[in-house]
């Protein structure tokens, strides 16, 4: 299924993700007000505009109507919050991504500001070193801001409660399902049978309510129980 996707912001961050998404089979425009940044070459397969992402007129000369996501990938968070809010307000554009640039700044991120999934890249690179040193412990990846979700991660340490017993064994909170088990070089979508195995990265989709309950189900600890 194509997607038809639009970037604000066609710097580094915005071409990346572009080309990204066009190996991926998508459709992509890339909208950019600075001149210079405007370089049709390096990302050949997208739509170049050259506009001002935080006017109105701009994006409706850009048909942002007909987009199914937006990203707000530039530079400014002020900008990539205008943009969200217009692109969510006045163009119910299902889905917004944001890029936040400063940590202090994240709190605004939220649907409030139309932005369905923000991505702090300090938040993100912190929970991606947390992740690489932490064994036996649950680290937050990504936050869903409309949907209240989360993206988590529990190495699996030896001796937990599961450890070579199958998926189904598992009692998972309410409002948290595993979604992926990456082993080695790996990446195992669960079945029910699965056995889980020592140094499994669990990747779980849950509400912040349940994060405690669903680490406690996994590594045993404080005995919180599971709501079924």
């Amino acid at each position: 299924m194509t997607v038809r996707i639009a970037i604000a912001g066609a710097g580094n961050v915005g071409r990346s993700i572009a080309q990204e998404l066009i190996g991926n089979g998508h459709e992509v425009m890339l909208i950019e007000r600075q001149p210079r940044q405007l370089c049709p070459e390096r990302v050949p397969q997208a739509r170049w505009v050259l506009a001002d992402a935080c006017e109105l007129t701009s994006l409706e000369d850009a048909e942002l109507a007909g987009c199914d996501v937006v990203v707000a990938a530039t530079g400014d968070d002020k900008a990539n919050l205008v943009v969200s809010l217009l692109a969510k307000t006045e163009f119910a554009v299902p889905r917004v991504v944001a890029r936040v640039n400063r940590a202090e700044n994240e709190w605004l991120f939220n649907e409030q500001w139309g932005v369905d999934v923000a991505v702090s890249k300090p938040r993100l690179m912190a929970a991606l070193v947390e992740e690489a040193v932490t064994v036996g412990d649950l680290v937050r990846l990504m936050t869903f801001r409309q949907g209240e979700a989360n993206l988590v991660e529990i190495t699996l340490p030896k001796n937990a409660p599961y450890e070579g017993q199958p998926v189904r064994s598992v009692p998972m909170p309410r409002d948290a399902a595993l979604v992926a088990i990456l082993r080695g070089k790996r990446v195992v979508v669960p079945t029910p049978d699965d056995p889980l195995e020592v140094g499994d990265e669990l990747i779980f989709v849950c509400t912040a309510e349940v994060e405690d309950q669903v680490r406690a189900v996994v590594l045993g600890d404080g005995g919180i129980p599971a709501l079924g």
